[in-house]
């Protein structure tokens, strides 16, 4: 994974155009495995919320934010990390994991939209 794009601008010298990777978290979850009604899935989630900040820390992690959408149990997030590993390290901490008995997870790759509008000017 690209960490650090470099173009050439008009006077032939090279800018970084891309900082830290940046990682879009997609959460889910049934129903029956919502926080709101699952006792063994709410301790999980708040015995996590009690130690993220902890644990961002240690891995080199920064959350940028975080979007719960409640009526279809589904939740996005979007972290900056220094590598991929970093992120897969603080998904592999015992906390993260054992939520994962109650939710379904996809990573994503993303850029930020100035960061596309530089790809896009800069490909001409």
């Amino acid at each position: 994974m690209r960490q650090f794009l470099y173009v050439s601008n008009s006077n032939n010298s090279s800018e970084e155009c891309f900082g830290m990777p940046i990682f879009l978290l997609i959460s889910r979850h049934s129903p029956e495995n919502c926080d709101m009604f699952n006792e063994k899935a709410r301790k999980v989630t708040l015995e996590l919320m009690g130690k993220m900040e902890e644990l961002l820390k240690k891995h080199g992690v920064k959350m940028l934010g975080g979007w719960i959408v409640t009526t279809e149990h589904l939740a996005v997030y979007a972290f900056e990390a220094p590598s991929f590993e970093a992120f897969q390290k603080l998904g592999n901490e015992p906390e993260v994991l054992a939520l994962s008995a109650f939710e379904t997870y996809e990573i994503k790759p993303a850029i930020s939209f100035e960061e596309a509008v530089q790809m896009i000017q800069q490909a001409t």
